[in-house]
């Protein structure tokens, strides 16, 4: 085996990983600043870039640590596409947008205790619902 040909499939590996790591952290940093985008394409093809590059990476034949590299590449970028396929996020038609009056609803507290949304009434609130996709 010529040592060449490992050096590309560890440096794939390596590569392989490094799309994987950026594209976590963009996706983290959209979710952190409330700004996941609707249209997920470019993540999912990031991540898939991440997986095929990792499966390259042993195609090539890979040291060892080009071959954990791009294991953490393949698993990386095949779980966000596989998540994005089973858990549709979308907008209800009746959702509340800015501006809108608050529903009056009940819910327990950090505290345990139970808040009314009527004590709000008249006040300028922020209400913040999130749900992280994975």
């Amino acid at each position: 085996m010529k040592a060449g040909t490992k050096k590309v499939g560890t440096s794939l590996g390596l590569l392989a990983f490094a799309v994987a790591a950026v594209t976590v952290m963009a996706w983290f940093r959209q979710i952190n600043q409330v700004e996941i985008p609707e249209n997920r394409t470019a993540f999912v093809v990031f991540f898939l870039t991440a997986a095929a590059l990792g499966v390259g990476a042993f195609v090539a034949r890979t040291r060892w640590f080009g071959g954990v590299a791009a294991v953490l590449a393949i698993l990386i970028g095949s779980f966000f596409p596989f998540t994005v396929a089973i858990s549709r996020q979308e907008v209800a038609a009746d959702s509340i947008r800015v501006g809108d009056s608050i529903p009056v609803f009940s819910a327990l507290d950090e505290n345990g205790e139970v808040f009314e949304s009527t004590t709000l009434a008249g006040k300028p609130t922020l209400i913040k619902f999130f749900r992280g996709h994975w």
